[in-house]
């Protein structure tokens, strides 16, 4: 456990580091390494009423008090209107976010640990309490502060009848009955409950104001939870949507601990053992009516934001496939073919599991890669015979036109009919910033990947005629491509092309031309074009998404939300667009060891910032000016699952890794 230096300034910094810990539905607990929550989305049990969506802030923070020889000391701290109180923080000596949260702290004789697990599977937080040493007997008295509101909400005091009653007539198991507005909660503990029903209020969020959202909020409690500690003991509080029993849940928690503790221990390679932990959160399970049919998902940001499905089909490499995940690759793949709605995906799922949206232009297109790496790491060549036709009805529905907002033009070429269509959509009411309408530059290199795809597996799997056709769509597409997207003169490829007139601006999303498994730009100018994009974009955390010499760009990433989406895609710097710098970069250099040596160089600076800001994960953003500071999501599942991707494939050039029962069948790729 690291030691903590908590001189005034430093306690500052430490707000801004941020931990995570989650349960594999959708749920999660986080906040700052002292305790106090400055975002609306902080809590001790986040949980998933509809996994892995419609999650609501339950248990947001506890306030602990030690009393000994007539002395308290809080271990808690939180921001009221002009105060931070109580002082907990000043209490604290030591914090550590793996296998799982756990913070030491120490007072006038006595040192406490306190950790959190969250029950795989379940909407249940577990804390423990340990008294490692004490000069006399020690009062330990836990009051828990709920929220019960969904997570983009806020709760005020109101006038409900909110109250906690004894459950099978025992003082261990409490139990908070819904309302019309809250859902019921359980309580179970080993020390003595004391009702005392109260209101908080007033706790501030400084990060939601500072991003010009309300951060004001009310907490309700039904009382105090009470211990006497000896030297060497152990107590427990556990809150859970479901009725509880402790002694199953600590078992539970004892032997995810061991199993935790265990996988640590094997990691060989610390980045990938880092980024492989990374990328375990953003892996879901949902509620399946046939369990033969298991719903496998991706929550691709924590601790806001809805899944968004082209960012979990980028990410899909790397959290599946590097990891060995191959049943739940499957699944996932399953459950994206399951949402196509005339041969398109939503480009992300609602929050409140309503319709889902339908705005991307390219998000089925992502399927293409996602299915390529998945048949080269398993060679489960059945589901991909099953998916083929899938396939062709896709490419079917661009090359007739039946895609909304897409039209096909007479080069082969796929243009973009509607602002903000594209990954950079940022928007304010109907104010799109990045609209890049026309034919743009990764929309055209993805559905080349897509034609050869396709005509790839109707090679293997005997559709000669219709090979050989997508082969000839290939050609034209290439040529058209290379003609009309080469900038010779930036010596880059245009960012769009909208009625014939070229969008020169300096922008990321070229890289996909030469990143994707089938480069659709002549590999003459690879070379040339990420000389480019090195002089201009290339920073220690990722690629900005515009250049700094442009009239629009916009270096940092802060204030309103006004001002935030102003920079969203005009230079904000994204780690997950390393990933392809580092295919293209690596594979231009044939497999360099310099190449190599550099890449490397690139990927382990991001995995420090794992210790700084986010720990443990890796965030959406940074800015694009220096000192490039952290911002967005804490954790993106595209930023974890793109750097581990590249980091084995390109940096490690480690093979893929066919199941066992796979590599000695005839289904295993031949070499």
């Amino acid at each position: 456990m690291a030691h903590v230096d908590f001189s005034p300034s430093r306690f500052y910094e430490l707000l801004d580091q941020e931990w995570l810990a989650t349960n594999g539905i959708g749920g999660y607990a986080s906040s700052t390494v002292p305790g106090l929550n400055t975002r609306k989305y902080h809590g001790l049990l986040v949980a998933a009423m509809s996994p892995p969506l419609q999650r609501m802030v339950i248990l947001s923070r506890v306030e602990e008090t030690v009393r000994t020889n007539g002395h308290e000391d809080s271990l808690a701290c939180c921001e009221y209107p002009g105060v931070i109180y109580p002082l907990g923080h000043q209490r604290l000596r030591g914090f550590s976010n793996e296998p799982f949260p756990r913070w030491a702290f120490q007072g006038n004789g006595w040192t406490i640990q306190k950790s959190l697990e969250l029950l795989n599977g379940e909407n249940t937080v577990c804390l423990t309490y340990t008294l490692l040493t004490a000069h006399d007997p020690v009062e330990l008295s836990l009051r828990p502060l709920l929220a019960l509101r969904g997570i983009h909400e806020l709760m005020y005091q109101w006038n409900g009848r909110l109250f906690a009653e004894n459950r099978a007539k025992s003082n261990h198991l409490l139990h908070v009955p819904p309302t019309s507005r809250t859902p019921e909660v359980f309580f179970a503990h080993d020390g003595e409950f004391e009702s005392r029903p109260d209101w908080y209020l007033a706790t501030i969020y400084r990060r939601e104001k500072e991003r010009g959202y309300a951060g004001l909020e009310d907490l309700w409690t039904p009382g105090i939870v009470r211990w006497e500690l000896k030297a060497g003991q152990s107590v427990h509080f556990v809150c859970s949507l479901d009725p509880i029993d402790l002694e199953t849940v600590l078992s539970r928690a004892r032997e995810q601990s061991s199993a935790a503790i265990t996988g640590a221990a094997a990691a060989s390679d610390e980045i990938v053992a880092s980024l492989s932990r990374a990328a375990a959160q953003f892996v879901v399970h949902g509620k399946a009516t046939d369990p033969t049919k298991p719903i496998v998902a991706v929550n691709t940001q924590y601790p806001w934001s809805a899944p968004s499905l082209r960012q979990a089909l980028i990410a899909f490499t790397g959290l599946f496939l590097i990891p060995q995940r191959f049943g739940e690759a499957k699944a996932f793949l399953q459950s994206m073919l399951g949402l196509l709605q005339r041969n398109q995906l939503p480009s992300e799922l609602s929050e409140d599991a309503t319709a889902p949206t339908f705005r991307g232009t390219d998000v089925a297109l992502w399927l293409f890669p996602a299915l390529h790496d998945y048949l080269r790491h398993t060679g489960d060549q059945a589901f991909a015979r099953e998916a083929l036709d899938t396939l062709l009805a896709i490419i079917e529905a661009y090359r007739s036109g039946r895609v909304s907002n897409v039209q096909i033009g007479a080069d082969g070429l796929l243009s973009n009919l509607v602002p903000g269509g594209t990954w950079m959509d940022a928007r304010v009411d109907q104010w799109v910033i990045t609209p890049r309408t026309g034919a743009t530059v990764e929309l055209n290199a993805l559905w080349y990947n897509a034609l050869a795809v396709a005509s790839d597996w109707c090679g293997k799997f005997d559709r000669p005629e219709i090979s050989t056709q997508l082969l000839g769509e290939m050609a034209r597409v290439r040529n058209a491509f290379n003609e009309k997207f080469w900038n010779e003169r930036g010596g880059s490829c245009f960012d769009a092309i909208d009625d014939g007139k070229p969008d020169d601006a300096l922008r990321p999303n070229q890289i996909f031309a030469a990143s994707l498994p089938y480069p659709v730009l002549a590999p003459e100018r690879h070379a040339t074009m990420l000389q480019t994009i090195q002089q201009s974009l290339l920073t220690p955390f990722g690629l900005r998404t515009l250049a700094p010499h442009d009239a629009d760009y916009r270096g940092k990433y802060a204030g309103d939300v006004v001002a935030r989406d102003q920079a969203y895609h005009q230079g904000t710097v994204y780690p997950w667009l390393l990933g392809p710098y580092i295919r293209a970069f690596v594979r231009t250099a044939k497999g360099s060891p310099q190449a190599r040596a550099s890449a490397r160089e690139l990927v382990q600076r991001c995995v420090k910032s794992m210790h700084t800001s986010g720990l443990g994960q890796i965030p959406e953003l940074f800015d694009g000016d220096a000192p490039h500071r952290p911002g967005g999501a804490i954790a993106s599942a595209r930023s974890v699952a793109e750097l581990l991707r590249a980091y084995v494939e390109d940096v490690l050039a480690a093979p893929p890794q066919l199941p066992i029962a796979l590599k000695n069948s005839q289904l295993a790729p031949t070499k």
